[in-house]
């Protein structure tokens, strides 16, 4: 039943969803006078729904209850359960990135694809996607971004086809495996689907959206100044030079790999993925640690660091770029004189001149800071850095903003829930899909999903509201089975949407390129995002419709209604 404290609940739900679109940053008043400097509350992603649900709780519109439902779970869906599978599968795929893998496999796919701009977009593209399928969109939008900011820089291209494309890939491909993305795993909880029958539902789907995005990326950015049909030559990159730790980067991937058949396999056995995935993040943790303790009583730890240009394995894509520039430009030089008007060599002195002053930035500042706080724990710091610098680099590199919010939003949804929008949600879904007609249901969710990505805080935030209202509409097997796969696809492709908060990468992918000097505007980031968005919809859905055709003709998986 809907009453006053409903009202308020829905309302407040809205609320904290508008600070999680647009944050904002407040005046504390006599801040001054107290801490002798001006102090700002922002309110974002990580304040706005953590003061809704305390607003809630103090006025009585939700009780100890809820609360708790939030945080343990309820309908076989368990918060932690989903974010300790997220942060174990995130340290493992970040510290395996550090290593240099990305970057290494970006120097191969720059060699192969030479300086035909077209060859080149299209080699990027299916390597960022392969790379997105098997560690998730976090690390290739940690590590690709930075690159490609540089990479076109050197090579006087526009930034913006090359990062769109980076975005689009990444976030499409995490659809295919049920850990590529935390929207996947709440899918799988909610409606009960085995991990291995997840990719088995969502691939073609997959193969459809990202032909059909390439395409659409080609035809907005046929324009030479975004993709020319010629680049400049920057001679062959070694890839091997940027691979700080090949035996890091062999043991990393097989414990990965290791990780995702094993979770795989045990799609028919009754056991939580994290008991699964923990295991393997403490052993990549335990050979980070002792990998790096060894290297550095061995003196091989520094000498790999300073070859890098970079204090720390996984150093920043331009200091690594800068090293293999200037081999080639030194090996270059025995053959050749330069053209000192070559256009192409005064953009790689200039960039490596930038570099350098970054490098030099990077470098002070933390000794700044360690002089500072030297009596609390710079020493400390330090000492942490020189011994274990994969797990120092790798540990702020994991989301771990992604905790209070997203417990946050699974105690707002069961506050919803609580004071009845959920089964009012659920019975408008009835009516619209024609009684629970499985076609209609698809487009409905998909559709919504898709939307609800920009207005409900991220897509998870949209994946925990229409998975509760899907599971209350009861609607068939069949159905509730197409909902399901058409949200899954929707919550992935969403990310490629219209706000930069429709999710996490996107809030990541801005704050990189911010601190790479580019300013991103939402309305340059919907203008970009539109015509992907809109055809991979079509797309994906289209896909889903026509399997949930064959497997209703075939009466495969079970969903036939007895």
């Amino acid at each position: 039943m809907i009453d006053r404290f409903s009202i308020v609940t829905l309302v407040l739900f809205a609320i904290s969803i508008y600070f999680v679109i647009s944050p904002v940053s407040l005046p504390v008043p006599l801040s001054r006078r107290i801490f002798k400097r001006p102090l700002r509350l922002r309110i974002d992603l990580i304040t706005a729904p953590f003061a809704a649900v305390c607003i809630l709780w103090a006025s009585g519109c939700i009780d100890s209850t809820v609360v708790r439902d939030g945080i343990v779970g309820t309908d076989g869906i368990k918060p932690y359960n989903i974010l300790i599978l997220f942060f174990s599968l995130a340290y493992m795929a970040v510290s395996l990135d550090l290593s240099g893998v990305l970057q290494a496999a970006a120097f191969w796919v720059s060699n192969k694809g030479g300086s035909n701009g077209w060859r080149l977009f299209l080699y990027f593209y299916l390597m960022l996607t392969a790379f997105s399928v098997v560690v998730g969109n976090d690390p290739v939008i940690l590590s690709g971004t930075a690159f490609l900011v540089y990479y076109t820089k050197v090579a006087e291209v526009s930034h913006i086809s090359w990062l769109f494309s980076e975005f689009a890939a990444a976030n499409t491909a995490s659809m295919v495996l049920f850990v590529g993305n935390p929207t996947n795993v709440v899918i799988c909880e909610g409606f009960g689907i085995r991990n291995i029958a997840f990719s088995a539902y969502t691939i073609f789907p997959f193969i459809a959206c990202s032909i059909v995005c390439y395409f659409a990326l080609a035809v907005q950015f046929r324009h030479d100044k975004y993709i020319p049909k010629r680049l400049p030559e920057i001679g062959v990159l070694d890839p091997r030079s940027v691979l700080l730790d090949p035996t890091g980067a062999w043991v990393g991937s097989i414990i990965l790999g290791a990780c995702l058949v094993l979770i795989m396999g045990i799609s028919f056995i009754d056991v939580d993925v994290w008991e699964i995935s923990l295991p393997f993040a403490v052993a990549k943790f335990v050979f980070d640690i002792g990998w790096d303790l060894y290297r550095h009583s061995r003196g091989t730890l520094g000498a790999q660091a300073t070859s890098a240009g970079t204090g720390k394995p996984g150093g920043a894509p331009e200091d690594l770029m800068r090293t293999q520039i200037e081999r080639t430009k030194t090996e270059t030089s025995h053959h050749h004189h330069p053209n000192p008007d070559d256009p192409l060599r005064a953009a790689l002195e200039r960039s490596h001149s930038e570099a350098t002053q970054h490098h030099s930035a990077l470098s002070s500042r933390p000794q700044s800071q360690r002089s500072q706080d030297s009596r609390r724990f710079g020493a400390l710091r330090s000492w942490l850095d020189e011994r274990i610098p994969t797990f120092m680099t790798a540990l702020p590199r994991l989301p771990f903003a992604l905790v209070p919010f997203a417990f946050c939003q699974f105690i707002l949804v069961e506050a919803l829930a609580f004071r009845g929008w959920i089964d009012v949600f659920a019975r408008w879904l009835q009516r619209a899909s024609h009684g629970g007609q499985p076609y209609p249901t698809i487009w409905l969710i998909g559709t919504l999903g898709v939307v609800l990505c920009n207005l409900s805080g991220t897509n998870i935030g949209a994946t925990i509201l229409l998975t509760k209202v899907l599971r209350a509409a009861e609607l068939s097997k069949q159905a509730t089975l197409a909902g399901a796969v058409a949200l899954a696809v929707a919550s992935n492709i969403g990310a490629v949407s219209f706000t930069f908060s429709a999710s996490l990468a996107g809030l990541l992918w801005r704050a990189i390129l911010k601190q790479k000097g580019i300013t991103m505007s939402q309305r340059q980031f919907a203008q970009w995002n539109v015509l992907p968005v809109t055809v991979m919809t079509v797309a994906g859905l289209g896909v889903v419709c026509a399997e949930v055709a064959v497997i209703i003709r075939a009466g495969l998986a079970g969903v036939n209604d007895p």
